[in-house]
């Protein structure tokens, strides 16, 4: 009688936070990226045309429908980007699942993959790697499981799928950003709102109401201590801030462009994240 639940998102998002603070409710077993190298490589194939819907039905059923099986909990659950890309079969294989998609300015997400995160995402080597794999170059294996290699590039026939190997990172992660909010608006449009909600994670940091929102939506009980935690900076590696140049600027805005006014930041002005904002007595 364990119910799923999924919070799917970009990453750099505050979903490593989200699943942090769910897992504090009792009754709860919540996950941040489960099983990563198992789902990671299936799901990315299956977004790029790669993999069918058996190959991912077999990876869940091995990884997240065992722990389901298993659990105790009344609530299980995993916040991961990775299931942003078969969110359609996680629906089927779990008919009462429900999906937060969170989502937060696409220029602070591309600054923060970009700056801190180095060689763990679209990096030369891997990109190029993963790119001579899906062009059946000879002798091109394909890339072990490891996170760095699994990261979605434009399939074959797009139009970017050649230029992406030039792409500079930033260009990259300015990509991926818009691809996966783009795939979590479809698969969202054909489940439907009782069973995918969406959240700015700007409004659950500045407003409790919209934190407890998300709880209510998941069916998970709230409590304000929640919302206190939930306001100190959590996986931060490095508590620094960088604003987009102009360059970027232009770069993130042709590639992302639509996907920002999809989600209502288009005419917003880019912030200034704050890693010591007051935190209300508990």
């Amino acid at each position: 009688m364990t119910r799923p639940v999924f919070i799917v998102g970009s990453g750099r998002s505050g979903t490593a936070a989200l699943a942090k603070l769910l897992a504090e409710v009792p009754g709860v077993e919540m996950h941040h990226e489960y099983l990563c190298t198992h789902i990671q490589p299936v799901a990315v194939r299956y977004h790029m045309g790669l993999a069918d819907t058996a190959d991912v039905r077999a990876a869940v059923a091995c990884c997240h429908g065992a722990a389901l099986r298993l659990t105790e909990a009344a609530v299980w659950g995993d916040s991961s980007n990775k299931l942003s890309w078969i969110m359609p079969v996680l629906a089927e294989m779990f008919p009462d699942a429900r999906f937060a998609h969170v989502v937060r300015d696409g220029r602070k997400v591309a600054s923060s993959y970009f700056h801190k995160l180095g060689d763990e995402c679209y990096d030369d080597a891997a990109v190029d790697a993963l790119s001579a794999w899906v062009d059946g170059d000879a002798g091109a294996p394909m890339p072990p499981p490891e996170k760095r290699y699994w990261w979605p590039i434009p399939r074959r026939g797009d139009p970017l799928h050649r230029a992406f190997r030039r792409f500079d990172r930033f260009r990259r992660v300015a990509w991926h950003w818009a691809e996966v909010n783009a795939a979590i608006l479809r698969h969202a449009e054909n489940l439907g709102a009782d069973r995918v909600a969406r959240f700015r994670l700007e409004d659950l940091v500045a407003d409790q109401d919209a934190l407890a929102g998300l709880f209510a939506f998941l069916d998970v009980p709230f409590a304000p201590a929640l919302y206190a935690a939930f306001r100190r900076p959590h996986n931060v590696n490095r508590p620094e801030d960088w604003l987009l140049t102009a360059r970027q600027r232009r770069q993130f805005d042709a590639l992302a462009g639509p996907v920002m006014a999809a989600l209502g930041y288009d005419g917003s002005p880019e912030y200034r994240v704050d890693y010591n904002p007051p935190v209300a007595a508990e």
